[in-house]
């Protein structure tokens, strides 16, 4: 361990900078930085030494050229341990930095700003402030390397009870910590300008940046620990909930109160979440294992909970809910009279939080609303990315294909069955009415087996229900089972070889049917 004299401060996050300052001004350590981190310091009333001072060079080019010299990457990278180190800094007036305090431009903030410049991309690229951070991450045994805001009360302490040192093992750490400060930067910079495009007339286009417009060659991905979880799936497997620090999202959640979330919550908090933002309407699901046991809409959240628990109230019991909209105080009520794991919602009011507090192991769960692009799962050498399965569909999408028209009331039950059909694990059959489900048929290796099971787990009536397929039907029987449960109505997306014999078995019954064009495989 040796003492900490000589400090350069550059960061473009001001958070904290301050009091961490002023802090190692008091242990003695002499404070060198660059502009607006300069101007800021001495605001504060702390003595400042410019790095033009130390460099003997000023800065240049706009800021471009300021800490790339000898004089900086010199005192951070010679080993104070290697004689030949010490003669050749010593001779050239090099003088040794034993800490560096360094955050980058914000340019995944910039580059993702809705009418940013081509230009303005190009400037929040930083060059001297990574390559001083891996100059001071690569000699870690001789210089201490913050890149986190974070990190500044710990180091702070640790110098004030060692009389300005910092143990290797810190130093180790903060060191790991600034090559994948690095690496996530290098990455940030290159997934976003593998968007941009550029045409013979040399016009950027930028259009896309952010917008994952299309499939990279090399996929970068970037994510921070949030935090280590009980267990996995099941109690001998580890698990850790990562974060893409964007704060929208399941990962970035905000919990209210409850126990820590278990990794098949949070699982299931992101399919009652998906299938909670297909509907403007108030909607509640209820997720059992990641299907919906129980979906409905209502004038209000408490009818819609009501109706949803009303489709099985028995697998809801221990089941995770996803809402739409605020809880209110009322529904919260209603929702506490049930045991669930789980309740994901954009807000709570101050009523629900109260009418919750008893319930101490229910996790609340406060989500802000996410865009997702791509959805990945990992296979054993590699990983699997598609577009997430966004396709809309109105009455004016829809393909009558037998004789008998759907009524006005079919259509809307038609549309709703359609959207929670989406998130049904397949095979997967549902049963519904208009705005709530009946029977869920989930998972079965056979679609008639699927529209067997919807049928005998439906609780509510099933006569005049309509059914929805998220793909289309093999054989007629199929048809023939949800018939004789007593639906009236199919959505289906078509395209069979046997599409006429299919067609023909609704007419044969007395169905109404229509087509999608439009599959939705959930594996």
């Amino acid at each position: 361990m040796a003492k900490i004299e000589r400090a350069i401060l550059s960061v473009t996050d001001k958070t904290g900078l301050v009091e961490f300052a002023r802090r190692l001004a008091a242990l003695g350590v002499e404070l060198i930085s660059t502009g607006g981190t300069s101007r800021v310091l001495r605001d504060a009333g702390l003595k400042v030494r410019d790095i033009s001072d130390l460099t003997g060079f000023p800065e240049m080019l706009d800021g471009r050229v300021k800490t790339l010299h000898p004089k900086v990457h010199g005192g951070i990278l010679h080993v104070r341990s290697n004689p030949a180190h010490v003669a050749a800094v010593k001779e050239h007036g090099i003088q040794a930095v034993d800490m560096l305090v360094v955050n980058l431009y914000a340019f995944e903030k910039t580059a993702s700003k809705p009418d940013v410049h081509f230009e303005e991309i190009i400037e929040n690229i930083d060059i001297g402030g990574p390559s001083m951070v891996r100059s001071a991450a690569k000699n870690f045994q001789d210089v201490a390397i913050v890149t986190s805001v974070a990190d500044y009360e710990a180091i702070a302490s640790e110098m004030e009870q060692h009389a300005g040192e910092l143990s290797l093992k810190t130093k180790w750490g903060l060191a790991q910590k600034a090559f994948a400060t690095t690496a996530a930067y290098d990455s940030a910079i290159a997934n976003a300008l593998a968007e941009i495009t550029v045409d013979d007339a040399s016009q950027f286009d930028i259009s896309q940046v952010g917008k994952n417009a299309k499939f990279p060659e090399t996929m970068r991905l970037q994510f921070h620990k949030a935090c280590d979880l009980r267990y996995g799936e099941n109690p001998h497997q580890k698990a850790a909930l990562y974060s893409d620090g964007s704060g929208k999202g399941v990962a970035n959640g905000k919990q209210l109160q409850g126990k820590d979330l278990s990794y098949n919550n949070i699982v299931d908090l992101q399919a009652a979440w998906d299938l909670a933002q297909e509907f403007t309407e108030p909607v509640c699901a209820i997720i059992k294992h990641t299907n919906p046991c129980g979906t409905a809409t209502g004038k209000t959240l408490k009818e819609a909970y009501v109706r949803a628990l009303e489709c099985d109230p028995v697998s809801a019991f221990g089941g995770v809910i996803g809402v739409n909209c605020v809880v209110d105080g009322e529904t919260a009520a209603e929702m506490a009279k049930l045991f669930v794991e789980a309740i994901a919602a954009p807000g709570f009011t101050a009523e629900a939080r109260e009418a919750f507090a008893k319930k101490k192991n229910l996790r609340l769960v406060e989500i802000a609303e996410f865009k997702q692009k791509w959805v990945l799962k990992n296979v054993s050498g590699g990983v699997l990315v598609q577009d997430n399965d966004v396709c809309p569909i109105t009455e004016a999408d829809l393909k009558v294909v037998s004789k008998r028209q759907p009524t006005a009331e079919e259509i809307r039950a038609l549309l709703f069955a359609w959207k929670v059909c989406k998130h049904v694990k397949s095979n997967a059959i549902l049963y519904a009415r208009d705005g709530q489900s009946v029977g869920v048929g989930a998972g079965q290796m056979s679609r008639v087996d699927s529209a067997r099971i919807g049928a005998e787990k439906a609780v509510l009536p099933l006569a005049g229900t309509v059914a929805a397929s998220d793909a289309f039907f093999p054989f007629p029987d199929g048809v023939e089972v949800i018939a004789k449960a007593g639906a009236t109505a199919i959505i289906q997306p078509g395209g069979s070889v046997r599409d006429p014999e299919v067609i023909e078995a609704a007419d044969r019954l007395g169905l109404a049917m229509v087509l999608t064009g439009v599959r939705h495989f959930r594996h």
